[in-house]
């Protein structure tokens, strides 16, 4: 199942999604874990972000017989990492659409203003032709998505998904306020934001659990 009180949010309540949330919130759990289990969690989030792709039918010869098959129409999807924890949910994604292309989002929040810096932007150049789903596991204070979706767009994206692990209250209002039409799903919202700009419950920086660097 999945439900929100948000408007334009989706909040994956499957039990073995909050299961394995509730293994990488635990600080006691190894990098190797949350990285393993990111990797899972990503794949479930994926099968909802691509819910309502479009379908045609294509003739395949099964062992038996000829039929009309359910294949997708169009072209192939854009997994838009933001860089670099984002990461951890394009590894199970990829597994999930193998065929799909990668864009990269380099940003960092300054510590002080909270602000996001970029640093690196690569994608396909026909973003106008395919659904893009961006990739973060937190969706704090909203400034790097924002700023992220923004770039996709002057790019010429305009089918957006927003995918998350977690996500703040904050986040969800400065993300809907700047970017209505993007649909954001996530496997949960917390509470609020630290003054330091972290989720509470949360689970800590996402980027440090997964790479070991803190």
């Amino acid at each position: 199942m999945a439900g929100s009180g948000w408007d334009g949010v989706t909040v994956i309540d499957h039990p073995l999604v909050q299961h394995k949330l509730s293994l990488m919130r635990d600080r006691n759990t190894s990098t190797l874990d949350f990285r393993r289990l990111l990797r899972e969690i990503s794949m479930l989030l994926c099968y909802e972000a691509t819910r309502d792709l479009e379908l045609t039918t294509a003739t395949i010869e099964t062992p038996l017989t000829t039929m009309e098959a359910p294949v997708l129409a169009g072209k192939k999807l854009v997994f838009a990492s933001i860089l670099r924890a984002g990461n951890g949910l394009l590894e199970g994604m990829l597994d999930l659409v193998p065929a799909a292309r990668v864009a990269h989002i380099g940003l960092y929040r300054d510590p002080k203003t909270l602000v996001a810096v970029e640093y690196y932007f690569k994608a396909p150049d026909d973003l106008h032709e395919r659904r893009v789903i961006v990739l973060d596991p937190m969706l704090a204070t909203g400034n790097s998505s924002v700023a992220a979706v923004d770039r996709l767009k002057e790019r010429g994206a305009s089918d957006l998904r927003f995918v998350c692990l977690l996500a703040a209250p904050e986040g969800i209002e400065r993300m809907r306020a700047g970017h209505p039409d993007v649909p954001i799903v996530t496997a949960a919202v917390d509470e609020r934001l630290d003054s330091h700009g972290y989720i509470v419950p949360g689970l800590g920086d996402a980027g440090d659990r997964m790479f070991g660097t803190k």
